[in-house]
C-alpha cells in the first residue's frame, strides 16, 4: 500500500472534488461542459489508482492475464489525456458547431489510440510480470513496443496542447477573473510537471533502444512527476468551477471577515444572546451568523465612538493619496479600532474596582450612536486588519 500512495494520494483528492461538486454535475447533466467535467474527474481517478503497482498487482491477479493492467492503465490514461483537451473545448466556448466539431474529432482519434493499444498488446508477447517496469523491461518486444510508443505519443500529443492552450488563454483573461486564472495557472504548471514525467519516460524507453539501461528514471524519477501533475491539473480544473460557485463566494466572504468578527464577538455576546452554530451547518447559515455577530458588535461599541477619531484618520487616508470610498472606510474602521481600546480598558477598570458584574455603560459624555457607513463589511474589515492608520490608533487613539 506504500508504494501506491504517490497515486493514491491525487486520486483521493480527485474522488473528494468529484464529491463536492457532485450536486451541481447532476443538476447541469444537459449541459457538455458538466459531462465534460465529471468525465475528467472519473477518469483521472481510475488513472491514479490503475496505476498504483498494488492496485496493478491485484488487477492481473484477478484476471488471471500477465500484465493485464498495462493495456488498461495506458488505455485509461489516453482517454485522460482526450478528456482534458475536450475539456478546455467546451471550457473555452466559442461557435456551438465548431465546439462540437473538435470535440468529436478529439474523442475519435484518442478512441481509436485506445483501441490500438489494447490491440497490440493483445498480439504482443508478455509472459512475465512487471508491476513497475513494463515500459523499460518491454521497450525491444514487437507489438508491446508499438503499444507503449502509442501511449506515450498519445500523451504528450494531449499533455502539449492541453498546456498550450491553457498557457494561451492565461495570457488572455483580465486580472479580475482571478479563479479562472488560478485554474489556468495550475493547469500549466501541471503541464510542465507532466513534461518532467515525459521526459524521464522518453528518455527510460530510449535509452533501452540505444542499448543503455537508464530504467531507474521510468521505475523511481517519474511517478512522482506523474503524482503531481495530475493533482495540479485536476485542481486547475476544479478551482474555476468552484470558486465561481455561491458556495465559495460566502465562504470567501466569510474568511475575509475573520479580523471584524475575532475583534466583535466579545462585545456582541455582551449584548444580545447569538445562536450556536452546528459543526455540519452549512457555509450560507455561517456567514449569515458572523455578519449578525459583525453587526451587534458595531451596535453594542455605537456609544463608544468618536468622531473626532473619524475626522483625524480620514484627513490622513486622503494625505496618504488614498480616493474618498477609500478613506472613508479607513477612517470607519479606525473609530471602530478606537472604541475597542476604549471599552476594552474599561471594562478591565471595571473589573478591577470589583464591577465586573456591572460593566460601565457607555460614554455618558457622547451623544447618540454613530452609525456606521462602511458596505461592504468586507472593506471594513480589509482596513481594520491591515490599514497602517488603523493600526496606529489601535496603539493610541491619540497617535493621530
Amino acid at each position: 500500500m506504500t508504494d501506491g500512495l504517490i497515486l493514491y494520494v491525487p486520486g483521493s483528492v480527485m474522488i473528494l472534488a468529484l464529491l463536492i461538486k457532485a450536486p451541481t454535475l447532476r443538476r447541469g447533466w444537459d449541459q457538455p461542459l458538466m459531462r465534460a467535467v465529471c468525465t475528467l474527474l472519473v477518469v483521472g481517478c481510475l488513472v491514479m489508482f490503475l496505476a498504483a503497482p498494488p492496485t496493478i498487482a491485484a488487477v492481473n491477479r484477478l484476471t488471471g492475464i500477465v500484465n493485464f493492467s498495462a493495456p488498461l492503465v495506458y488505455s485509461v490514461l489516453t482517454a485522460f489525456s482526450g478528456s482534458c483537451i475536450v475539456l478546455v473545448l467546451q471550457w473555452g466556448g466559442g461557435p456551438a458547431a465548431v465546439v462540437r466539431r473538435a470535440t468529436r474529432l478529439t474523442v475519435a482519434v484518442f478512441g481509436a489510440v485506445t483501441l490500438l493499444i489494447v490491440a497490440l498488446f493483445a498480439i504482443g508477447d508478455a509472459p512475465v510480470e512487471r508491476l513497475r517496469d513494463l515500459d523499460t523491461y518491454y521497450a525491444n518486444t514487437p507489438w508491446l513496443r508499438e503499444m507503449i510508443v502509442c501511449y506515450l505519443l498519445a500523451h504528450t500529443v494531449g499533455s502539449s496542447t492541453l498546456t498550450l492552450l491553457c498557457w494561451k488563454w492565461l495570457l488572455r483573461v483580465r486580472p479580475s477573473l482571478r479563479p479562472l486564472r488560478t485554474g489556468l495557472a495550475l493547469i500549466v504548471l501541471g503541464g510542465v510537471l507532466d513534461l518532467g514525467y515525459l521526459v524521464t519516460k522518453w528518455a527510460a524507453v530510449g535509452a533501452r533502444w540505444a542499448g543503455r539501461d537508464w530504467d531507474g528514471l521510468s521505475t523511481y524519477v517519474a511517478p512522482p512527476f506523474a503524482s503531481a501533475a495530475a493533482l495540479m491539473v485536476g485542481s486547475g480544473f476544479i478551482v474555476p468551477l468552484v470558486g465561481g460557485s455561491a458556495a465559495w463566494r460566502d465562504f470567501s466572504q466569510y474568511r475575509r471577515l475573520h479580523p471584524l468578527w475575532k475583534a466583535l464577538r466579545g462585545f456582541a455576546a455582551s449584548s444580545v444572546t447569538t445562536v450556536p452554530l452546528t459543526w455540519w451547518s452549512p457555509i450560507g447559515i455561517r456567514l449569515i451568523h458572523r455578519e449578525s455577530v459583525i453587526d451587534d458588535g458595531i451596535l453594542a461599541l455605537g456609544r463608544w465612538f468618536d468622531p473626532a477619531v473619524r475626522g483625524t484618520a480620514y484627513e490622513a487616508a486622503l494625505g496618504q493619496g488614498m480616493a474618498e470610498p477609500q478613506a472613508s472606510v479607513v477612517a470607519d474602521a479606525a473609530m471602530l479600532a478606537a472604541a475597542c481600546r476604549r471599552r476594552g480598558a474599561a471594562e478591565a477598570a471595571d473589573l478591577a474596582d470589583g464591577a465586573g458584574e456591572h460593566p460601565a455603560e457607555a460614554d455618558q459624555g457622547l451623544p447618540e450612536p454613530y452609525r456606521l457607513d462602511s458596505r461592504p463589511l468586507a472593506a471594513l474589515a480589509r482596513e481594520f486588519r491591515t490599514s497602517p492608520i488603523v493600526a496606529a490608533v489601535r496603539r493610541d487613539p491619540a497617535a493621530l
